[in-house]
């Protein structure tokens, strides 16, 4: 005589009948995403690269081509204007499940408006700080 052995689980279906089914597979665990600023920083520094080289005329062409405004692309390319460093620190963020306490992308904008990179050393430090600290709260 042969045995067979299988695997099954039974769960409710409507009406409270009982169904038998193959077993569910395990939940995957969350993977850890990349940081939409980061993401955005590559971004700015490859269509700088692009329009410094001359393969895009302009913000204009790269607005058309994203289905963007002009304006977002503005705001897109001046991550570039961050100090070096800091464009760098931001390349370098480790990808985060937790997407809600990440690093905003109005955030860093702010700083990227400062023209003195040492303004903008400074403030990159405070927030920084601020993320750390409320990090280390939860």
């Amino acid at each position: 005589m042969s045995h067979i052995q299988a695997k099954f689980e039974t769960h409710r279906a409507a009406r409270g009948q009982q169904r038998i089914g193959p077993p569910q597979a395990a939940k995957r665990p969350p993977v850890p995403k990349v940081l939409h600023i980061t993401k955005l920083i590559a971004l700015a520094i490859r269509l700088d690269h692009l329009i410094a080289i001359g393969k895009i005329k302009g913000q204009a062409q790269i607005a058309r081509a994203g289905g963007i405004t002009r304006a977002r692309v503005s705001q897109i390319l001046n991550l570039t204007n961050l100090a070096p460093d800091i464009q760098q620190a931001i390349l370098e963020l480790p990808p985060t499940l937790d997407s809600v306490r990440a690093l905003q992308e109005s955030e860093v904008r702010s700083i990227a408006t400062q023209p003195n990179w040492s303004n903008q050393r400074k403030a990159w430090k405070k927030l920084i700080s601020q993320h750390s600290r409320t990090q280390s709260e939860r």
